[in-house]
This record gives C-alpha cells, sequence and structure tokens, in this order.
C-alpha cells in the first residue's frame, strides 16, 4: 500500500513541479534555504521531484518493482509503517553528503528520487542476489548489477560532470543494506550463504 502511495505522491508533486516554477523553487534542494532560512522540509521534498518525465519514470518503474517485495518483507517483521520510514529517511540520510559538501554553495541544486530508491533496491539485492534485474532489457544477477554499479558511481562521482548525484546514490545503496541489517542482523548470514551457493530464480 505504502510503495503505491509513495509512488503517486512523487508522480503528482513532480507533475505539478514541471508545471509550476514556484513550486519547483520551494521543494528543490537548495542549500543556502536550508542555512539561512531552515528550511529543513528541503531534506525531503527534493525527493518529490524530477528533472523530465523519463527521470521520474525511470525511479517510479524501479520502486514499483522493488519497493512492493521490500515493503512486504519489512511489513512481515516489524510492522506496516516500517517501510514509508525507511524510504523517507533514505532521502534525508542519502542526500545527506552532498547537502553538508554544498552547504555554502547557492549554484548547487539537487532533485529526485535516485538515493532512496537506490537505497529499496540494495535493500532487495541483500535478500535475492542472484534474482535477474533487467538493465536496459539485458538480464543481469542482482549481485554483480550490484557491484557494477557501486564501482560505476563511484567512478562518476570521482570523474564528475554529468550533473547526476552520484554521491546520493551511494549513500543510498550503503543505508538501505545497514537499514536490514539493523533491523535482521541475521540477514548478514543469510546473503553470505546465497552468494557462495548460487541459485537462479526461473
Amino acid at each position: 500500500m505504502f510503495t503505491w502511495i509513495i509512488i503517486g505522491a512523487t508522480v503528482l508533486v513532480s507533475w505539478l513541479a514541471f508545471n509550476d516554477r514556484r513550486l519547483m523553487d520551494r521543494l528543490i534542494l537548495w542549500p543556502p534555504a536550508i542555512d539561512k532560512s531552515k528550511q529543513y522540509d528541503r531534506l525531503l521534498t527534493y525527493g518529490f521531484l524530477h528533472a523530465d518525465f523519463a527521470h521520474l519514470l525511470f525511479n517510479m518503474v524501479t520502486l514499483y518493482f522493488f519497493g512492493r517485495y521490500i515493503e512486504a518483507v519489512m511489513s512481515r517483521w516489524s510492522g506496516p509503517w516500517v517501510f514509508p520510514l525507511f524510504y523517507l529517511s533514505a532521502l534525508v540520510v542519502s542526500i545527506l553528503p552532498s547537502y553538508l559538501k554544498n552547504q555554502h554553495n547557492p549554484r548547487y541544486y539537487s532533485l529526485g528520487a535516485s538515493g532512496a530508491v537506490s537505497a529499496v533496491l540494495f535493500a532487495f539485492i541483500l535478500l535475492q542476489p542472484w534474482t535477474w534485474i533487467f538493465v536496459f532489457f539485458i538480464p543481469v544477477p542482482a549481485i554483480v548489477y550490484a557491484v557494477a554499479y557501486v564501482a560505476y558511481s563511484i567512478w562518476m562521482d570521482r570523474k564528475g560532470g554529468d550533473h547526476i548525484n552520484h554521491s546520493a546514490h551511494l549513500a543510498g545503496a550503503a543505508y538501505g543494506v545497514m537499514f536490514m541489517l539493523i533491523m535482521r542482523p541475521d540477514v548478514l548470514g543469510h546473503f553470505l550463504n546465497a552468494v557462495a551457493n548460487p541459485g537462479f530464480p526461473r
């Protein structure tokens, strides 16, 4: 249920902001507004905005496929409110490194749910490392995708120049793994056993 609510809210806010520059300016992560005007809500609201429809579609499709599974698992473990708290906290945690680095930079802006979506995706990978993930219609084992994703994000974060917040992707991925391990430490044993004994779902 909450996965659908998050998707619906994100699509609605993004669509409204596409057509309302004032709304976009108010919700986007802009460090001076937080530093000087104490608009701390921007550490959350930026994740409900997207640069364009393709950006929105990619994040929401990913959240749809993996969010429902993680929501079901977390609900079974700890109750229905855990998943929305996980997702919203992932928005904040994933953007913190970028925000702190650019805290006094008036030219820095950030938006998009990618950091929180990365947290959801890596929480899934921790539980199902050998599930097939389709990357541009090419099937790739989840664990292989995770390694490539982290390596690429680190490389691009150091290289820069593509206007994508790779730091948020990395922070979100790390947060997703840590959140799951704090909830259920035995997940680590499950993951290591699964990696050591590959089994591809049919």
